[in-house]
């Protein structure tokens, strides 16, 4: 990256790590296996909103769960407070996100129940934002400004790799997600100033 870039730049009223436009990156399923999905220590962030068009899909997603998931939520529903206060969805075993799933040919592939159901036209709620922005993390500040930060986890080095083989930068392969998070006005402006800075290191 280039050590002229300021590390934290303005897109619209949201905050952004610079490295987010300059760094390459694609996930690859194929090699970790939907390692995301189950590695931590808590679930995956989730507003009030988002709880509750969980609960209006689960229905939807109940029987691609584990018994012990389903336990899970019969006993403290599908998000619980982390110990830092923050609403994140329920786990198993002390890291596993309940809505993980394992298709019938692999026991070692992980999808998102949620997302494997929308994508199969079976609800109508894919999944959390928090999941779909990830390597980006998201964080709303006491003034209310929103921050957005790229996170290098060692499991996701696979996704780094293939990223620089495509040449994809982070922006652009989160374009989805980053759309639906901020609207299409704020990911174009984005966009303008990710070619701009491109420009500058010319």
């Amino acid at each position: 990256m280039n050590s002229n870039l300021p590390p934290i730049l303005q897109i619209g009223d949201v905050l952004i790590s610079s490295d987010i436009l300059t760094e390459e990156f694609c996930c690859d399923l194929s090699v970790c296996q939907g390692a995301c999905c189950v590695e931590g220590d808590a679930g995956a962030p989730v507003t009030l909103d988002e709880v509750m068009s969980i609960e209006d899909s689960l229905d939807s997603v109940w029987d691609d769960l584990s018994a012990q998931a389903q336990s899970v939520i019969d006993r403290q529903g599908v998000a619980y407070t982390d110990k830092d206060g923050d609403l994140v969805t329920s786990i198993v075993t002390g890291k596993d996100c309940v809505f993980t799933c394992y298709p019938p040919e692999s026991d070692k592939l992980c999808l998102c129940a949620l997302e494997k159901a929308y994508r199969e036209g079976r609800c109508q709620f894919c999944k959390p934002i928090s999941c779909a922005l990830y390597p980006i993390r998201e964080k709303t500040f006491n003034d209310g400004t929103v921050g957005l930060n790229y996170h290098q986890w060692d499991i996701c080095r696979c996704g780094r790799e293939k990223g620089k083989t495509l040449h994809l930068p982070l922006y652009r392969f989160l374009e989805g997600p980053l759309t639906r998070r901020f609207g299409s006005v704020w990911y174009q402006e984005l966009c303008n100033v990710a070619q701009l800075l491109k420009q500058s290191k010319q």
